[in-house]
């Protein structure tokens, strides 16, 4: 959520940035909407006030014997305490008006974002390794674990329908080791604490990290009210909602591998082959806590961590910077790292890392105390894929196959695999 007080005071540069992103003007609309709310606010307080004083006036003229002034004012004191009951009605639907509007409208992008209008127009900051140079025909993923027995869409289909896949044998155990390669990398080399969280979260969690309201369609909702995670992002972000935290604490960096659970509901037709786009996967996500004046330099960290997954792992990738119209809703600024896959002869995403701003931080009234300050700061947030397992998955089979339809499991990944060299061999 975007700060009222600046928008106020920087109206062109608000809208000149919501025009970035595709947007109509809002500027107008929000500061009318604050107006009414200040308004009534004033009226209020000059409720409440004038009350205070004409109950003194009353046991003043009661204690003078003026009975009539007493009972004069005793009836504008009813009268004012009517009109205060309702104005707070008022000023409640005043308030949800405003928050409402502002709970819409997209994260302001970064000075230094590219423009453009999808992802065509990002931008290529660097790229690792090379692509591999095999004289045999590329397989792809579900060909290659169709074939060795190891995934088995129709069997999942049968149970929860399309988008679900059901691993087997030694390609279960590999996703298994992707998973665990990853959190330990991330807790033992780079500095992240693991948490284990809920995957199952209500409203107002949801509502911290931007998912909601605007959102909804993408989420698995319960029939209790409670929402399936579409990633770790959302529980470990809202590990700090509401909570004011010393700067001296910061910056907090957590992550989980977790199950995530996305409806996919605006990819109809887009990637129904094989394990790209499921609805359930899993994920090693990575969150950040900082203050204002570290959040940039902790973007360039938690990408530097992402990448470290897939330098290890020996696979061939590109890093771009998202242009304004490709960005998320809460990013301020993203890069995308994009594996080669073989089989699809493509760069797919496997992480996205992204700066927020205070963006969540106010949504989830999270903020942090400076030593000698007495004014509180919100806090800045971060979040990025370390990896997605699932693709992860896909891009270790597509650049490790061999000719025979075997995979070669890479070094890293051989003692969580308790020394196999090759699947299918």
């Amino acid at each position: 959520m975007l700060d009222i007080k600046w928008i106020r005071e920087n109206q062109e540069s608000f809208d000149t940035a919501l025009a970035k992103r595709g947007q109509e003007p809002r500027a107008a609309l929000l500061v009318e909407l604050d107006d009414a709310r200040r308004s009534h606010t004033t009226k209020l307080q000059e409720a409440q006030q004038r009350r205070n004083s004409a109950s003194k006036e009353i046991g003043m003229a009661m204690g003078q014997g003026d009975k009539e002034k007493a009972e004069a004012l005793k009836a504008e004191v009813a009268e004012i305490k009517s009109f205060i009951q309702n104005g707070e009605e008022e000023q409640r639907k005043l308030n949800a008006a405003l928050e409402d509007a502002l709970a819409v409208i997209p994260n302001i992008p970064h000075e230094d974002v590219p423009l453009g209008a999808d992802e065509a127009d990002n931008v290529l900051l660097h790229t690792h390794g090379e692509k591999p140079r095999n004289n045999f025909e590329q397989k792809e993923h579900y060909e290659l674990g169709e074939q060795l027995g190891g995934m088995d869409f129709e069997t999942a289909a049968k149970m929860s329908g399309s988008r679900f896949v059901l691993l087997k044998g030694q390609i279960a155990r590999l996703e298994r080791a992707i998973g665990q390669f990853m959190i330990d990398l991330h807790t033992q080399e780079n500095g992240y604490t693991e948490v284990s969280p809920p995957l199952l979260v209500r409203d107002n969690a949801l509502y911290g990290t931007s998912q909601l309201p605007k959102f909804a369609e993408d989420l698995f909702r319960t029939t209790n009210d409670h929402w399936l995670i579409p990633t770790a992002e959302v529980p470990l972000t809202n590990v700090v909602a509401g909570e004011t935290l010393a700067e001296a604490d910061l910056p907090l960096r957590m992550t989980a591998l977790t199950y995530c659970f996305r409806s996919e509901a605006g990819s109809a037709g887009r990637d129904t082959a094989g394990m790209l786009r499921q609805h359930q996967f899993q994920k090693c996500e990575l969150v950040s806590i900082t203050d204002e004046n570290s959040s940039l330099e902790e973007l360039e960290r938690m990408r530097e961590s992402a990448e470290k997954v897939l330098k290890l792992l020996g696979l061939h990738y590109r890093v771009v910077t998202l242009c304004v119209g490709d960005m998320g809703f809460g990013a301020r600024k993203t890069y995308d790292i994009e594996v080669w896959l073989p089989g699809q002869d493509a760069y797919r995403e496997i992480s996205s890392c992204s700066v927020c701003g205070d963006f969540q931080g106010r949504r989830m009234n999270a903020r942090y105390r400076v030593e000698g300050e007495k004014a509180l700061k919100f806090v800045h947030t971060l979040n990025g894929s370390g990896l997605a397992v699932g693709r992860c998955l896909i891009a270790v089979m597509e650049n490790y196959q061999n000719a025979n339809g075997t995979i070669t499991v890479p070094e890293v990944l051989r003692p969580y695999m308790n020394g196999l060299e090759v699947i299918g061999a």
